[in-house]
């Protein structure tokens, strides 16, 4: 079976009240992901953050915290692209990636797209109400082809996030289309009781995606819990062929007595290893993931 490729979801916008090991400032990011990828990890997803830990989207700071993270380790590069643009027009959602493809030292290895429209209102599961009721991530056809064609045309490999079934079919749409080449990247987002977007962060909820896996392989395939504890589900995923992505910013990891993004990714590769599948090098995953 092929290596694991694990991904360090080093921060997202989580705060530090429920763990104070997630980072903020570029040389924190940068510190955090050399750390992962000793630990084992390919590929760092990454939101660049205030020092107060409010979201931070100039171009700058994205060139900063690349520029760092390379000069600490050959981590395959993977940022967002700026939630603060969501009600934006395309061209100015992927403004800031695009003006860092401009330069090969800033250019990142993978960015997002979410492959649909869907609503990102928060639950309070205790309170049984809604904590927000008019958050939509809006993410319509001509948007994600816009996306996609300008995103290839860099050099730069989509990271097809997949919240749910019709996101995954949306998907497979863009690779008939030959606008995501084969093979794709696949993100299955599941996710905990208080965002509702994703299918659950179960076996029932991976298996629903799992499920629609063509016979031949088109995709590599990756997990993520966002809100919630992906460790219970690690061995399937391994087992079944995905691959792992995992860190503080989808969830603290409180009841773990507060692990570091590191720890996280060194348990994941003693997970793999013992089951036989070594956790891939960024070169490696490169190669598994058809990236020039």
């Amino acid at each position: 079976m092929q290596k694991l490729i694990i991904e360090a979801r080093i921060n997202e916008y989580q705060g530090r009240a429920e763990n104070p090991k997630v980072p903020f400032l570029p040389a924190e990011i940068a510190a955090d992901a050399a750390a992962c990828r000793a630990a084992g990890a390919a590929v760092v997803h990454f939101h660049c953050r205030q020092a107060d830990g409010q979201p931070e989207h100039s171009h700058a700071a994205y060139a900063e915290t690349i520029r760092l993270i390379r000069a600490g380790s050959d981590l395959l590069t993977h940022p967002t692209l700026g939630y603060v643009a969501h009600e934006a027009g395309p061209q100015e959602r992927l403004a800031t990636v695009m003006r860092l493809a401009a330069d090969p030292a800033t250019r990142p290895d993978l960015a997002p797209m979410d492959m649909g429209t869907v609503n990102i209102d928060s639950y309070d599961p205790l309170a049984r109400r809604f904590v927000s009721k008019g958050r939509i991530y809006r993410n319509d056809t001509a948007t994600l082809e816009y996306f996609a064609t300008q995103l290839v045309a860099n050099g730069i490999k989509p990271y097809q996030s997949l919240w749910n079934i019709s996101f995954m079919r949306q998907a497979y749409a863009f690779m008939d289309m030959s606008l995501v080449p084969e093979p794709a990247y696949h993100l299955f987002l599941l996710s905990g009781d208080s965002l509702l977007a994703g299918h659950p962060g179960s076996a029932a909820g991976l298996a629903a995606f799992t499920g629609l896996l063509p016979d031949r392989p088109r995709a590599q395939w990756t997990v993520c819990n966002f809100n919630g504890d992906l460790l219970p589900l690690a061995e399937s995923i391994i087992r079944q062929g995905g691959h792992i992505s995992i860190g503080l910013g989808d969830h603290p990891y409180a009841e773990y007595g507060r692990p570091s993004n590191a720890e996280l990714v060194a348990r994941v590769r003693a997970l793999a290893e013992r089951l036989g599948r070594p956790a891939a090098t960024p070169a490696e995953a490169r190669g598994m993931l058809g990236m020039r």
